[in-house]
């Protein structure tokens, strides 16, 4: 019977030996830093130029973090490759020989990518966060005032979800293609869409990004974005069911069906 740890330290060993795995996270933070601070140094220049109400509700650490619909989608690529590259390469059936206890084989692997994506993430949000603060000039905040430490830090955890959320889907579709012809149109385009749609904005709010990104916010209705019916971390526990949900999925499909 295969430990443990020798299963966590052979998939470790599989992330970090696969280029493609290593260059999605160094993109997640390359280009949510990137996006951010050049949105912080837009807003700082036009902030008078911006109607009353959003002056009125500026929340300068949701601007430090509005590249992250864009990062997060490198961090969607990179929960499906962790996963998808098994199936696609044929490795899949060479790792459930080494370790037959398939859901031992299934939470190692997203143990340890899900750490890794969760330290990139938490890194990604401060970083993100102190060189925006520095471009929004006098509109900016700082780490010590009233819940942006929590933002900050839900920033990084919101990106680390979002990548366990993909391997689960990964698993239960058990194809790279597939799970990115889904995931990416979802969170680029579908989600974005019904949350600006009257008649779907009600249900677009429980969607696993939009309710996982209220962590970011500090100002109620920031930005003129209108009232959400929970808070910052009723937000992250409804994006938390979600990543049990497609976990839950992924483990019954790999039980289930042989490799």
């Amino acid at each position: 019977m295969t430990s443990v740890p020798a299963v966590l330290n052979s998939e470790w060993t599989k992330i970090r030996t696969v280029s493609s795995t290593t260059w999605t996270l160094i993109s997640a933070f390359v280009v949510t830093v990137a996006m951010s601070a050049a949105l912080s140094a837009l807003l700082n220049s036009q902030f008078d130029d911006l109607p009353a109400a959003e002056r009125a509700t500026f929340d300068p650490t949701l601007v430090s973090f509005s590249g992250t619909a864009l990062g997060q989608l490198a961090m969607v690529v990179f929960g499906v490759l962790v996963v998808g590259t098994e199936y696609s390469s044929g490795m899949i059936r060479t790792s459930l020989a080494a370790v037959p206890r398939r859901g031992t084989f299934l939470f190692s692997k997203v143990a340890v990518a899900g750490v890794l994506a969760l330290l990139v993430g938490l890194a990604t949000s401060f970083v993100t966060f102190f060189l925006s603060q520095a471009l929004l000039g006098d509109h900016g905040t700082d780490i010590g005032a009233e819940n942006v430490l929590r933002a900050v830090f839900g920033g990084g955890l919101y990106m680390g979800l979002i990548a366990v959320f993909s391997m689960g889907v990964a698993t239960m579709l058990r194809s790279s293609m597939l799970s990115l012809g889904i995931l990416m149109p979802f969170f680029f385009l579908v989600s974005q869409i019904l949350s600006a749609v009257p008649g779907a904005k009600k249900v677009a709010r429980y969607f696993p990004d939009q309710a996982g990104s209220k962590i970011m916010q500090v100002v109620p209705d920031a930005m003129n974005s209108g009232p959400a019916p929970y808070g910052p971390w009723s937000g992250m526990g409804i994006m938390a069911l979600w990543v049990v949900a497609a976990l839950a999925g992924g483990w019954l499909v790999l039980k289930k069906r042989d490799a």
